[in-house]
């Protein structure tokens, strides 16, 4: 375990966001500070580094604390529920085949538009026009959006290796691969884990797989190489989640606290996730 935390990129606030879009947001969204030190504790971040990460989450609109006696407890604003349910759908659900938006940003490119659809995945095609998958529909009323039919032929790789940067997305997905295959083989092998080791490894799996995913475009199938090592890290991820999620909810619904008693083990949101991710797992 020691060795996988050295190989990953562990922030404090990067890793909270995660605690909080694995564990915390579908069981109701609130948690005790306490067991947010004591989660970090375990994948080597300490309380200074913590308390300062959720006094930044708080300044920056993410959460919002409340006092009961002598115990704090955070949960999550509206903004930032509507922001992890995004990502959720990125990280635990089957991807539809799409097709494609062309956004017209207007000659004064819209303001901060421009930014916000590259990180959501969008190419530029100049000044004023951004092409990018139909899952990312923007939301912002004042730009002009036009839908596209899937696009076929032999230019379409073409067109997709110039406006994005496929080479660094693949990377991403063979960092996390290198990082959790071993994992696979041991848990094949039979290494058994107490409860807290599966939710500190799960935490890790959700936190790495998340810092690939939603960085990645999500282009159509169709445009993608045949092997191209997304598709293989998307069963891997599902396929340890899985496997590990029994013992994990196990020490989240009888250790981790909501403030008005203990987070459950699962809830309906938890059990939908298990579902889509073993389709994942499954797929051919």
């Amino acid at each position: 375990m020691s060795r996988l935390m050295d190989t990953l990129p562990l922030r404090s606030g990067g890793f909270i966001v995660t605690l909080y879009g694995d564990v915390v947001e579908p069981r109701g969204g609130r948690l005790w500070m306490g067991n947010i030190v004591e989660t970090c504790r375990m994948v080597g971040i300490s309380e200074t580094l913590v308390r300062t990460a959720v006094s930044r989450l708080v300044a920056a609109g993410q959460l919002t604390g409340e006092r009961q006696g002598r115990r704090s407890f955070y949960q999550l604003t509206e903004a930032a529920r509507r922001e992890f349910l995004s990502a959720a759908r990125t990280l635990f659900e089957p991807q539809p085949e799409t097709g494609w938006l062309f956004v017209w940003l207007g000659p004064d490119q819209a303001g901060e538009a421009g930014p916000a659809l590259e990180r959501a995945g969008f190419a530029r095609l100049g000044p004023q026009w951004m092409l990018g998958p139909a899952r990312h529909r923007p939301a912002d009323p004042a730009l002009v959006v036009f839908e596209a039919g899937a696009a076929t032929g032999p230019r379409l790789r073409d067109l997709v290796t110039a406006q994005w940067d496929l080479a660094a997305f693949g990377a991403a997905y063979d960092t996390f691969l290198a990082a959790f295959a071993g994992i696979k083989d041991a848990l094949d092998a039979g290494l058994r884990l107490a409860d807290a080791e599966a939710l500190q490894l799960r935490l890790l799996l959700v936190h790495a797989y998340r810092h690939a995913a939603l960085r990645d475009a999500r282009l159509p199938a169709a445009t993608l190489p045949p092997d191209w090592s997304g598709h293989r890290a998307r069963r891997l991820f599902a396929d340890l989640y899985l496997r590990l999620s029994p013992a994990a909810d196990r020490y989240v619904g009888r250790h981790l606290l909501a403030g008005d008693g203990l987070l459950p083990a699962q809830t309906a949101e938890t059990i939908g996730r298990t579902a889509s991710l073993a389709r994942i797992r499954d797929e051919a």
